[in-house]
């Protein structure tokens, strides 16, 4: 039996202007918060990048800095039915990240809406990924998740617990470590990890989540392999895992050419049926034997990688003026 959420998850894409995909019922602007926030309904988080304004990225018309942009984007991400935003944070060794995460979880506290962290584990293979880590968690209690963080109303919980969202790298963590660090906090994170973290460290985390990929084919030069085959095996693989706890991905597309990462990597939007055909496997997964507490969008602002919906999502015959879409980098 699908949860009460699902009907409103098939239309959330007619809030952000695609084609519907709602077959059941009339065409009409649908929006979460309509939905009662009923018990095991899952809650639609976002990712967000909080770098913009930094000149090592691109320019999108605005600062993640800028109070004002800020509470436009919660106004506009709570129209859409989102929860939260989870923002990718990399710890103190990205001091302009770190400002502007402050500064968006403190609005958010103002505005009554929801932040997690996304911590990007250390991107070379330099023998400090376990120190890195243990000391962006330490800043994340005291500066974000702890009982003198300000804005710690803010932050995202479930059952209580605040939840941290891993962003695998090359660094080498030490997971459980880390998790021995955190298990002294007040009430210790809930940790997901992107996909299946390393066996050793499987026990230092409570769940996983899906994040863009297009699946066995990889990446193929017309982009028309979207993430079928991936999300129905980590739809398959958490469904063994009941103790587990599992967070749907959806997404509009991908396209790393603006970033200067890039790798040349591509999922074509389809016209919009990517984001249709995302989010109908998220519902289609999310029953009452198994259901799924959180389901994140890939992503708000990522204008780097082409992920982004914060502006709408593309449609064929439309070029879209903010196509500039970002990235874990």
């Amino acid at each position: 039996m699908k949860t009460h959420i699902d009907f409103a998850l098939m239309c959330l894409l007619l809030v952000s202007g695609s084609p519907s995909s709602c077959n059941h019922a009339p065409v009409r602007n649908v929006s979460l918060k309509e939905v009662p926030n009923l018990p095991g309904s899952p809650k639609v988080v976002a990712d967000y990048q909080p770098w913009f304004g930094d000149p090592d990225h691109i320019d999108v018309g605005y600062s993640t800095q800028d109070p004002n942009i800020l509470r436009k984007q919660i106004e506009s991400a709570r129209a859409m039915g989102i929860y939260a935003f989870a923002v990718d944070w990399y710890g103190p060794r990205r001091p302009f990240l770190d400002r502007s995460t402050a500064l968006l979880q403190r609005i958010a506290s103002e505005e009554h809406f929801h932040v997690a962290l996304m911590y990007d584990e250390t991107q070379d293979d330099n023998g400090h990924g376990t120190d890195d880590a243990m000391e962006a968690m330490e800043l994340a209690y005291k500066k974000y998740i702890g009982p003198g963080a300000p804005g710690r109303d803010a932050y995202l919980l479930y059952q209580g617990r605040p939840v941290v969202f891993v962003f695998p790298k090359q660094g080498r963590t030490d997971w459980n470590q880390v998790r021995q660090q955190v298990n002294q906090w007040e009430s210790p994170p809930i940790f997901l990890y992107q996909n299946d973290p390393p066996p050793q460290y499987a026990k230092a985390f409570d769940g996983d989540y899906a994040w863009v990929y297009p699946g066995s084919k990889g990446w193929t030069p017309d982009g028309q392999a979207w993430g079928q085959d991936y999300l129905d095996n980590f739809y398959a693989r958490m469904h063994k895992r009941p103790d587990q706890i599992t967070v749907g991905g959806i997404w509009p597309g991908f396209n790393d050419t603006k970033a200067s990462w890039s790798l040349n990597r591509h999922i074509d939007p389809r016209c919009g049926k990517t984001w249709d055909d995302t989010l109908r496997m998220f519902a289609e997964n999310d029953d009452s034997s198994h259901p799924i507490p959180f389901v994140l969008i890939a992503t708000w602002n990522d204008y780097e990688e082409g992920t982004a919906i914060e502006r709408g999502l593309p449609q064929c015959g439309n070029a879209r003026p903010d196509a500039a879409p970002v990235g874990h980098q």
